[in-house]
């Protein structure tokens, strides 16, 4: 198999949707439903990428996608942000990848149309 994605997300159906769609490709991805799972996950797998959520119970993405950043193991690993929480939380206002406070290569909004992912994932992955 292809490069390695781990998908920390946990909407279970939006997960494997996304690993089927991804594993079409070539990529062999795993997934995590809970974020700190997900945090130790990528520390033993060491994923070419990861895609994250933000809203998680007892979890929150952003924080996930900083502490992996401070991690020397996990810091180069690309992350790509999928999440509905501007619409969720009515925001007027989206989120943007900084080198600080939010360590990520991209930010998608859910729901993400399979182009746009495809597209995203093949730009950021680590080769």
């Amino acid at each position: 198999m292809g490069n390695k994605i781990l998908m920390i997300d946990d909407d279970p159906d939006f997960a494997e949707s996304v690993k089927t769609l991804l594993e079409s490709k070539g990529y062999n991805v795993s997934t995590s439903l809970k974020g700190e799972e997900g945090f130790e996950k990528a520390k033993e797998v060491k994923p070419d990428l990861m895609l994250l959520d933000v809203m998680m119970p007892n979890a929150d993405g952003f924080d996930i996608a900083r502490h992996l950043h401070d991690e020397e193991i996990t810091r180069d690993i690309p992350i790509i942000i999928i999440s509905g929480i501007r619409k969720k939380m009515n925001l007027s206002f989206g989120f943007e990848p900084d080198a600080t406070w939010l360590p990520v290569k991209a930010v998608l909004e859910k729901p993400v149309k399979p182009e746009i992912l495809i597209k995203a994932v093949e730009e950021h992955i680590k080769k």
